[in-house]
């Protein structure tokens, strides 16, 4: 399909399916179980190892630089973390506690189901140029695991990060740095300023200067609240996201990218009914 036949409506809408079927294993208990059996208990530490497992054994500075918009500190506290156990036992980990959680949950696609939609996403990822998305690419290299809903979760964590480095192209483009989107996220008040003050760990200065900066630009007010300005400014950063991600979905055009969101919803309906995912929004 040429790109200009891609709708975003149907970019951002499967977008939004594959986050949400992928978010769930930054919520399940099975996922801070099994990065106890490594000999990890804090949260933060087990999270920065889980997701940034796929690249090898980098050094944190390499997690911070994809990761964005955390803090150094924040993410500086794994540093050792390989020690522990190397990122193919962590990949291993995470594989496990979302096939645990999964099952748990009773999220379940039929054999035929699960065909069609590793048919579809499958397209997606042998076809995506991974120039600059790192983690993208890093998941796109593990080698995925044998049970069949695993292995089309983790396919979802490949189109979920190429977003995600896509978007952070956008946000440098937009003068947006690592402190000020997060700020400007939480000026919403769909992430709590709490939540991202812990997990994130910028300190006051660090906070202040971001949230002056904003004003500046008259994205947010005296109150720290998200203006009209800040909120188009907002919405425009996701049709740039949405317009980057177009290619990545052309594989399958339209239709495809809004089937494949229809079939990976019983995922997200599963643990939406058991109560996961009542925290969307405060893993990224």
């Amino acid at each position: 399909m040429h790109l200009d036949d891609l709708d975003l409506n149907a970019v951002r809408d499967v977008s939004r399916a594959i986050s949400a079927a992928h978010l769930f294993i930054y919520f399940a208990p099975e996922s801070a179980e099994e990065a106890g059996a490594l000999g990890v208990t804090d949260r933060g530490v087990a999270y920065l190892a889980f997701r940034s497992a796929a690249m090898g054994a980098v050094p944190w500075q390499v997690t911070l630089a994809a990761f964005y918009n955390f803090s150094p500190r924040a993410v500086r506290a794994m540093a050792g973390v390989w020690d522990t156990a190397p990122p193919e036992r962590w990949q291993a980990a995470r594989f496990l506690a979302a096939e645990r959680a999964m099952r748990r949950v009773g999220a379940r696609l039929t054999d035929g189901q699960l065909t069609e939609a590793r048919s579809l996403i499958d397209q997606v990822v042998a076809g995506a140029d991974y120039a600059g998305k790192v983690l993208a690419a890093a998941n796109a290299s593990v080698a995925l695991p044998s049970d069949p809903l695993v292995a089309l979760w983790q396919q979802i964590a490949v189109a979920r990060e190429w977003r995600g480095d896509a978007h952070l192209v956008v946000l440098a483009d937009n003068g947006l740095g690592p402190c000020d989107c997060l700020v400007l996220h939480t000026a919403t008040g769909i992430l709590p300023t709490a939540l991202a003050r812990a997990t994130r760990q910028w300190d006051d200065e660090e906070w202040s200067a971001a949230t002056a900066r904003l004003a500046t630009r008259g994205w947010v007010d005296s109150n720290a609240m998200i203006t009209d300005a800040g909120s188009a400014a907002r919405e425009r950063i996701e049709v740039e996201t949405d317009e980057h991600c177009a290619a990545l979905w052309a594989p399958i055009g339209n239709e495809g990218a809004r089937r494949f969101a229809s079939l990976i919803a019983p995922i997200t309906d599963a643990f939406t009914a058991a109560g996961t995912l009542q925290a969307v929004g405060s893993a990224q």
